[in-house]
């Protein structure tokens, strides 16, 4: 072993090491391992950067702007609209949930997929009573599925066609995936949709049909009597009094009842106060403000409603800009002029007090607020409504235009006209002048960690290909697999690959196990591809941690996941794979 060899072991040891801890983001560790790289004279410092204009990089940025382009154009509406006639069906649900996403993941980002489906299923979920955790796991895992079957459903198929370029002169087309792919996915989902939801535990986080929660016994009235200290106080600082942990929801005054009111409005004597909170919070307010109960009933929605003024129950999507933020962080009533009035997670309402509420991903949020403008505050918020209902969430729905952008783009890389990522680009380029993708939303829809993680990746790839580390390790497999056939190496690559990429990012994954096929199939004279077909689908078989895949980790939270609920599907589920996908490569593939 050389000089070079060892150091470009011991950085490759330590960026796997860094990886697995998940201290620092990975694209935090990939670019100390590029600077590593770099510093040592490992990478040519000319050569750092040169991963930023890798034509894999690119492809996934523009895959990514293609993705909020079609979410843009009405992919939401059009999958709620195509299973609604399975409401009250749970099973069917999740098959069809399970099949759409496999194939909105085939031809879109599976991140993005999972995240146009997560609210959808946790909508159907609260709806029909059953637990959110029996759907998101297998929709997470559907979407890896799904994304297999073609180069751009995920970053290692086009990063595998990369390497194969480089190698061979031709990369991997567009569909070439497909065969190996679709069967792989079939066997996939049927597992998910008759065995895999049933292995886990689901009965603690039973949820119950109708509304996420019930309020009814958390609104009240009271009075402002004469003299009392609330008497010219505004909305927020009586409020205040119960540590924000009562809503103001209306104010009736003279028979005139104003919903919704601003935190600014002062407060009279003689109006009647309808106030949302538990037991304790309102005896704060009460006894501080020197307010009277009016009677003792407790009152119902209908009390918070009106003509103008409306109650939705929506979904927080994972992109939402709630995640991480309390309800007075986010200013809701101060931009928005809404009320948040109860959250529920995983099912069930959440018990401490409204305003110190931290918005996750999933949450069930009650939202007072004009019934006329809900539809674009849901959207401004990026949050679903959970009951279907007639208002239009964002802007003006292109479908048909924006299919029919990606579709030329698609048939210009198929014809062998125009390479994958200027094809690609020059679609996400479409949405933008089409305003189906507004200028500002193509750097907020870029997952700029995923680019700066393969850009960083690629040249200490190529590091250790220079130094010949991927020699000595594919010459270490050799020696443990001597005496047998290249297709145990296939195997013994292709199961190495799937337990790499459950500890570290699958598109660093692929990156350092790409060159290592190569290598093994130039050492055995054989054909490349099935050992790069391998690869590929080692590396999107992230199935046994929430930390191996975005899609993964997007749904531990909402569903009540633990970190021992990923092995007890993913498991079996990789060993399906492994059974149907080797027959598959060596058929299609031939050594």
């Amino acid at each position: 072993m050389t000089a070079q060899q060892a150091i470009a072991f011991a950085i490759l040891g330590l960026t796997l090491g860094m990886f697995v801890w998940d201290r620092w983001r990975y694209d935090i560790v990939a670019m100390g391992a590029l600077l590593a790289v770099t510093l040592t004279g490992l990478v040519p410092a000319g050569d750092a950067f040169s991963g930023f204009a890798h034509p894999a990089v690119i492809t996934v940025a523009a895959v990514l702007v293609i993705s909020r382009g079609l979410q843009n154009a009405g992919l939401v509406e059009l999958v709620v609209k195509a299973i609604g006639p399975l409401r009250g069906r749970e099973n069917l649900q999740l098959a069809a949930q399970c099949i759409v996403i496999a194939i909105l993941s085939s031809f879109m980002n599976n991140v993005g997929a999972l995240a146009l489906m997560l609210p959808v299923a946790m909508r159907n979920a609260y709806r029909d009573g059953y637990p959110p955790s029996k759907t998101l796991m297998p929709l997470a895992f559907a979407s890896l599925l799904g994304g297999m079957t073609t180069l751009i459903g995920t970053p290692p198929n086009l990063i595998i066609a990369s390497f194969r370029a480089q190698h061979s002169g031709h990369a991997f087309t567009m569909f070439d995936f497909m065969p190996a792919g679709i069967a792989v996915a079939l066997a996939g989902l049927v597992f998910l949709i008759f065995i895999g939801w049933r292995l886990l535990p689901s009965g603690e986080r039973k949820t119950t049909a109708g509304p996420a929660f019930e309020i009814e016994g958390y609104i009240t009235e009271a009075a402002i009597p004469e003299g009392a200290k609330a008497v010219g106080m505004t909305v927020y600082e009586l409020e205040k009094l119960a540590d924000d942990a009562v809503v103001i929801a209306g104010i009736i005054h003279d028979d005139q009842r104003r919903l919704v009111p601003t935190g600014y409005q002062r407060l009279r004597e003689g109006d009647i106060l309808v106030l949302r909170g538990d037991t304790e919070a309102l005896k704060l307010m009460i006894d501080g403000g020197g307010l009277k109960l009016v009677g003792d009933q407790k009152f119902g929605r209908d009390v918070l409603k009106s003509d103008e003024i409306d109650l939705i129950e929506a979904v927080v999507n994972p992109d939402s800009v709630l995640i991480g933020r309390t309800p007075k962080t986010a200013r809701l009533r101060t931009v928005h002029g809404i009320n948040l009035l109860a959250v529920a997670r995983q099912g069930k309402r959440i018990a401490e007090r409204i305003g110190d509420v931290t918005f996750h991903a999933g949450d069930v949020v009650l939202l007072q607020g004009p019934g006329n403008a809900m539809g674009d505050i849901l959207a401004t918020l990026d949050c679903l409504p959970l009951a279907e209902r007639s208002i239009s969430i964002g802007r003006q729905r292109r479908l048909l235009l924006a299919g029919g952008i990606f579709a030329v783009a698609v048939v210009l890389v198929l014809a062998g006209l125009v390479p994958v990522q200027v094809a690609f680009v020059g679609a996400a380029a479409g949405f933008v002048v089409t305003n189906i993708v507004r200028p500002t939303e193509v750097y907020q829809t870029i997952d700029w960690p995923v680019i700066v993680l393969l850009a960083a990746m690629f040249p200490v790839g190529g590091a250790l290909e220079a130094t010949g580390a991927t020699d000595l390790i594919a010459g270490s497999i050799l020696d443990f697999t001597q005496g047998v056939g290249p297709a145990w190496v296939v195997f013994i690559l292709l199961v190495s690959t799937m337990f790499i990429s459950d500890v570290i990012n699958n598109n660093a994954t692929a990156v350092l196990m790409a060159p290592i096929a190569i290598t093994l199939a130039d050492r055995l004279h054989t054909n490349s591809d099935p050992f790069l077909m391998a690869v590929a689908i080692g590396a999107s078989c992230a199935f046994l941690t929430p930390i191996g895949h975005q899609s993964n980790t997007l749904v531990m939270e909402p569903g009540g996941y633990r970190f021992s609920d990923y092995w007890r599907v993913g498991l079996p589920l990789e060993l399906v794979i492994v059974v149907v996908a080797m027959p598959m490569i060596l058929w299609i593939w031939p050594l």
